[in-house]
């Protein structure tokens, strides 16, 4: 049972990671938008764009596949983690009374990707449903 529910972790945090990239290259617009508004404009080029994408597609399809844990996993957790960072007001207030300027509940399950990658991390050895040769 324990393996098949990090499968299932792993496919759905991975699966995240992949719709996120593919946004950043085929619609490069929202990713734009996305930039401006919660990243201050950092990432907001076409290149940064996409080949953060690209990135993000990658460790995406490792994670879901079980493929270079040692790095995926991990990668994978600092990319949730710089997300999260991000919209960290709207997740320390998400109805938007003292320091986000506006209600962002829907932000808050950006927490579960993180520490779901975090789970990930520590059962790694438990997580034998994986494409990578142990």
């Amino acid at each position: 049972m324990k393996a098949w529910s990090l499968l299932l972790l792993r496919a759905s945090t991975g699966l995240y990671l992949i719709i996120w990239g593919v946004i950043k290259v085929a619609a490069k617009d929202k990713a734009i938008g996305v930039s401006n508004k919660y990243y201050d404009g950092v990432i907001n080029g076409d290149l940064a764009n996409y080949g953060l994408g690209i990135l993000e597609i990658v460790v995406g399809i490792c994670v879901v596949l079980g493929l270079f844990r040692k790095y995926s996993y991990p990668l994978q957790a600092v990319i949730y983690l710089v997300g999260l960072a991000a919209i960290a007001p709207y997740i320390i207030d998400p109805f938007g009374f003292y320091i986000a300027s506006e209600q962002k509940v829907t932000f808050f399950p950006s927490t579960t990707l993180f520490f779901a990658s975090l789970v990930t991390l520590a059962f790694k050895s438990d997580d034998t449903r994986v494409l990578e040769k142990s």
